[in-house]
């Protein structure tokens, strides 16, 4: 796998909890997956709703707009269970995009799945230029989650 714009900004850790291709055949699987990693991981019921509602957004994200494939991965970045979701696409201004508090207009080519996001995660950090978008997410906390 190569590897991960964001890799300098933040020491990934040595072995992913999970680690996986991503296309529109393996949607069903990937989310599959990333639920059952993240029970093991420790996100609770009220919690994984939102997480997997969001890593969910980000992977129609790579079939849509990123190229249709990329890559899936959960690990820990600093102590915090994370998800980065790499495509192969032309990138994007994200300044665009984040941070923004309020509701965007939905537009014909969607507008509002990174809010979306922003809304259910934590933390988000996007690299995005021509080679392709990474983008990093930390689960709510227990309290905040819901």
């Amino acid at each position: 796998m190569a590897e991960s714009p964001l890799d300098h900004l933040l020491p990934t850790a040595a072995e992913p909890f999970l680690s996986t291709s991503l296309t529109l055949p393996d949607l069903t699987r990937v989310r599959r997956e990333v639920r059952a990693v993240s029970h093991r991981c420790g996100l609770d019921d009220d919690q994984i709703e939102d997480w997997i509602s969001a890593v969910n957004e980000l992977m129609i994200n790579v079939i849509r707009h990123g190229g249709g494939r990329g890559t899936v991965r959960l690990l820990l970045l600093n102590g915090r269970f994370t998800c980065e979701v790499t495509d192969y696409g032309p990138g994007f201004n994200n300044a665009h995009y984040v941070p923004r508090t309020e509701r965007p207009s939905l537009s014909e080519t969607g507008g509002m799945g990174l809010w979306v996001v922003g809304q259910m995660a934590d933390f988000l950090l996007i690299d995005s230029g021509p080679a392709g978008t990474t983008i990093r997410i930390t689960p709510r906390p227990k309290d905040t989650a819901g």
